[in-house]
């Protein structure tokens, strides 16, 4: 899964593609609202992960863009404002989950994965493409019926490849 973080703290930004990456999941990181609706305008992403105090046009700002452009793509705003104003106006930009700074890694990741399933909820929770089926839900892979393990960045890739499925997916 390929995610967009908006994040103009560089050392909570570098820490976070660390752990996202570790965690399996490719991270294109930019440091302005400008900056991300560039990357979105020649990429795309399944998920994006929105700091509201950003330089120039904040997250909220962007948030709101995105959905005026018609973007379903999950948005999860991560900020350090706390106030349940702030909570209520980010979900009514468009924001599909917010999470306070400081935060723990498990949690940002279960909610990660809570927006994906969400957002591929529309289409089956298997996926395949000949002898091999990935159930995304019980997190188990396949092929010709005999179980496979793969790790983080393998199930990543694979799920990647098989959403695409058949055509070519992009090398990025």
């Amino acid at each position: 899964m390929r995610l967009l973080l908006v994040e103009d703290d560089v050392m909570v930004a570098s820490g976070m593609k660390l752990g996202l990456g570790d965690a399996g999941y490719a991270v294109d990181w930019v440091g302005s609202g400008e900056r991300a609706e560039q990357a979105l305008e020649k990429d795309s992403f399944d998920l994006a992960i929105v700091d509201i105090g950003l330089p120039g046009m904040d997250g909220l700002e962007l948030t709101r863009r995105l959905r005026s452009r018609g973007l379903s793509m999950p948005v999860l705003m991560l900020t350090a404002r706390d106030a349940l104003q702030d909570r209520v106006q980010g979900l009514d930009l468009g924001a599909d989950d917010y999470m306070v700074k400081p935060f723990e890694l498990p949690e940002l990741l279960a909610r990660l994965r809570a927006l994906l399933r969400r957002s591929q909820a529309a289409t089956t929770a298997v996926l395949g493409f000949g002898p091999l089926e990935m159930d995304t839900a019980q997190r188990r892979v396949t092929l010709s019926g005999q179980p496979m393990e793969l790790g983080p960045r393998e199930w990543s890739v694979l799920e990647y490849l098989l959403i695409q499925a058949p055509k070519p997916a992009a090398k990025d």
